[in-house]
């Protein structure tokens, strides 16, 4: 399922990336082109304003001049005397000679056509050799040659002649160049694309983790729940078939041992709730001005009865001076003591030696419980705080379901507190909360 949403968040993630990347190289090849079109035919009509100019003061045009001209711009001149072509026009080889005619034609035909020209006049003055001069600039597209042109017309009238002069400039050049620039950035898109992919992958991965470990740790807490009720239950279904021939006198057992097992599935189930709670966020702590000496006195007089059922020393260290209240929910406090507590008590064996303690360092309140039991390995306490684990071998007392460091795991967490688990000094363990 996870690797589906993987792949989905993937492909979303990168086609949304991809189609804004896109749309804006399509907004920035679209400004750009239009730029180079309108600055390209700009210049186009300086240079036919210039070669007008020029034309204004000249008695002749010569052959070699138009020659240069077109040279220099590389720009294809059309001379017409009263529409009649000038020599110049015919000097051509007849293949070359022909494609002039057609774009000469062509160009006129798209002159008298055109609706958008840019038309300049230059009024005459004492000195102009011709007595009327204008200019035009169009574009047009040749449909012979399949190319577009810019193309300037001038016209100059002098007693009673007519001379027309018709400038094309191929847009070949600007057109490789749009098309280079399209595929250049056509292949920093692709480019682009494939890395977004490549990092959407990573990223969306990276996003599903928690997701996955959350869902695998809920697998695993029902599974583990699932196997720790289904003892009690099965052995409650056992008695409860049990009593139905059971003889008066064996009743009984059959159903203290019902109570007694009813009594760990409400525990387990109860433990169950808080941590749920705890996973939901409903997990709310009550927090207000607590004595915490009066907090660990009240759990070591609750505990010092069932300590002297397996001979063990409980004593309990607390501070000379008084200490300030703590701001904390002292019915969730006792029973992460509780938690402690009992769990010394269960895996600390007989004559064993348990130590309660209260320190307070720089705004901070340290509660410890120590003993010299079995101990916790190292690869144990990397683990000990996890849901429903428990020790290998003697550390899995069968009234333990592994829920009981977990719950006080969360009760300290919501609190911004930390609890730790390290070796005591002869042996066994110390928890230590720190709130």
């Amino acid at each position: 399922m996870f690797q589906k949403v993987h792949l989905r968040l993937t492909l979303l993630c990168t086609g949304i990336t991809a189609v804004i990347m896109i749309i804006m190289s399509l907004c920035y090849l679209y400004v750009s082109e239009s730029g180079l079109h309108r600055n390209q035919f700009q210049a186009f009509r300086n240079d036919i304003n210039t070669i007008s100019t020029n034309l204004e003061h000249q008695t002749v045009i010569s052959m070699e001049w138009l020659s240069k001209m077109e040279a220099q711009g590389n720009y294809l001149f059309f001379v017409l005397d009263n529409g009649t072509p000038f020599l110049f026009n015919q000097l051509n080889n007849p293949d070359e000679n022909a494609m002039r005619e057609r774009l000469l034609a062509e160009s006129r035909d798209a002159f008298l056509n055109q609706s958008d020209t840019e038309t300049s006049v230059q009024t005459s003055n004492p000195d102009n050799v011709f007595s009327d001069l204008t200019h035009s600039e169009y574009e047009f597209i040749s449909p012979s040659m399949g190319t577009r042109y810019f193309a300037g017309n001038i016209t100059m009238g002098n007693e009673g002649s007519l001379l027309e002069i018709i400038v094309l400039s191929s847009l070949l050049n600007l057109e490789n160049q749009i098309q280079e620039q399209r595929l250049r950035f056509l292949m920093i898109d692709m480019a682009a694309v494939v890395l977004l992919g490549i990092f959407s992958w990573f990223f969306t991965g990276w996003l599903l983790k928690p997701i996955i470990d959350n869902q695998k740790k809920q697998a695993l807490f029902i599974a583990s729940a699932s196997h720790e009720l289904r003892t009690p239950l099965s052995v409650i279904l056992s008695a409860a078939e049990c009593c139905k021939t059971a003889p008066p006198e064996r009743r009984e057992n059959f159903l203290k041992t019902i109570t007694l097992e009813g009594m760990r599935v409400s525990s387990l189930v109860s433990d169950m709730l808080t941590l749920s709670q705890s996973d939901t966020h409903r997990f709310t702590v009550q927090k207000k001005p607590v004595e915490l000496d009066t907090l660990l006195m009240n759990s070591y007089e609750a505990f010092v009865p069932l300590a002297q059922d397996k001979s063990i020393s409980l004593s309990v260290e607390l501070p000379e001076d008084a200490l300030p209240p703590c701001n904390a929910d002292p019915e969730r406090i006792s029973q992460v003591i509780s938690i402690l507590l009992h769990n010394a008590v269960s895996y600390t064996p007989n004559h064993g030696r348990i130590a309660l303690s209260l320190t307070m360092h720089r705004d901070k309140f340290r509660i410890s419980v120590t003993d010299n039991g079995i101990g916790i390995s190292d690869e144990d306490k990397k683990k000990i705080f996890d849901r429903f684990y428990r020790a290998e071998k003697s550390r899995s007392a069968k009234e333990h379901f592994g829920l009981g460091l977990s719950i006080a795991y969360e009760i300290v967490k919501a609190h911004g507190g930390s609890i730790t688990v390290t070796d005591a000094k002869d042996g066994g363990s110390c928890f230590t909360v720190v709130l």
